[in-house]
């Protein structure tokens, strides 16, 4: 019974722009995720060939808050964790604008707050990944820098979506 309720209505399509409907900020806010992994795949996969490009550039590396050490992967950890941020932060912008936010915001208006989120939350995940590799490669081994890279991702989209949500694609 309940079954041909569902199809009466349209079915599973719609149910789901019943959903998207009747609440578009939980709907906008689920495609945002689903979106930010066209970003979070080329985070991952320039993080993998950047990684075994450079792994040979395993010296320790320390500049400011950052401190990579030769186990963390030294230079070429913090080159590799700042290729993928990048990479994916501008892949994310296209997407995010066009795809889940709809907006025809002029770039050249909201670039400064765009590079502004992305250089604050671009920090913490450049910072952060050495922290959470020195917890996790103990028990993990070779995946500690796949975890921080997920540690990453997380800090991002707290970060990301209230600013894309509220401020840069209005």
């Amino acid at each position: 019974m309940a079954e041909s309720k569902v199809q009466a209505s349209g079915g599973m399509i719609g149910a789901i722009k019943r959903f998207k409907n009747e609440h578009p900020d939980i709907w906008q806010f689920i495609m945002f995720n689903i979106f930010s992994n066209v970003a979070t795949i080329t985070n991952f996969v320039v993080l993998w060939i950047s990684m075994a490009f450079l792994k040979n550039m395993n010296s320790p590396f320390s500049w400011w808050i950052f401190h990579y050490s030769s186990k963390q992967g030294g230079l070429g950890g913090f080159v590799a964790f700042l290729l993928a941020y990048v990479a994916a932060q501008i892949v994310n912008f296209f997407v995010q604008r066009k795809v889940v936010f709809g907006s025809h915001v002029q770039i050249r208006k909201v670039i400064f707050w765009y590079i502004l989120t992305v250089t604050v939350a671009g920090i913490i995940s450049v910072w952060l990944p050495p922290y959470v590799i020195s917890v996790t490669k103990p028990y993990i081994g070779g995946w500690a820098a796949t975890v921080a890279n997920i540690v990453n991702i997380v800090v991002q989209v707290v970060i990301n979506w209230p600013m894309m949500k509220f401020v840069i694609m209005k």
